[in-house]
């Protein structure tokens, strides 16, 4: 039991932003500006955890992969929450402050212009940061560090579907699993 204990909690922020992705509306307008302004208020405390969880499978090393694994988790995490901020509860926020009825004004649009390039850049450094993880964990753990690959797909889908359902989901869950994955083959002693 115990030894499922680190697994799952680095697990936690992953699988929390796949819960919250299946309320996350697909398109910002009135009618879903408060539930798109809520659900981004925990994101900017959940969003980054994500990078921190992957961050801790090198835990105090400090060898190069392990530095570069905890450099590009930190500009997942910043970039990720500029985009939670900006395009989460920023333009939700202006949306519903607008009022029903009213067309999206240019202003929250350039919102989106901004946010988007942002998150765009902390998506490609979490790909980056799975892919470290991978090649840290197959070359510490050999075959049994394969189980991290599941990062990659999950990281893509985040990037190409943030997480919106389908994909954003399924990315986070993969996220998750992989990153208790990771952590399980961590404190699994070699055979």
């Amino acid at each position: 039991m115990r030894r499922l204990a680190r697994p799952t909690l680095l697990a936690l922020p992953a699988l929390a932003l796949a819960v919250a992705g299946l309320f996350h509306p697909h398109h910002l307008t009135y009618d879903t500006s408060w539930r798109w302004f809520t659900l981004h208020l925990p994101g900017l405390l959940v969003f980054p955890l994500v990078g921190l969880a992957l961050a801790a499978l090198v835990g105090t090393r400090t060898d190069p992969l392990a530095w570069a694994i905890r450099v590009t988790a930190y500009v997942y995490a910043t970039f990720y929450t500029a985009l939670d901020v900006i395009s989460g509860v920023a333009a939700g926020y202006v949306t519903h402050e607008l009022g029903p009825g009213v067309p999206r004004p240019e202003a929250v649009s350039l919102l989106f212009r901004i946010g988007t390039p942002l998150g765009e850049l902390g998506s490609w450094a979490l790909l980056a940061t799975c892919a470290l993880v991978v090649v840290d964990q197959v070359h510490r753990h050999r075959a049994r560090g394969a189980v991290a690959l599941v990062l990659l797909p999950g990281a893509w889908l985040v990037h190409v579907g943030h997480i919106f359902a389908p994909e954003g989901v399924v990315g986070m869950l993969l996220l998750g699993v992989g990153t208790a994955a990771a952590a399980t083959a961590d404190a699994t002693p070699p055979n």
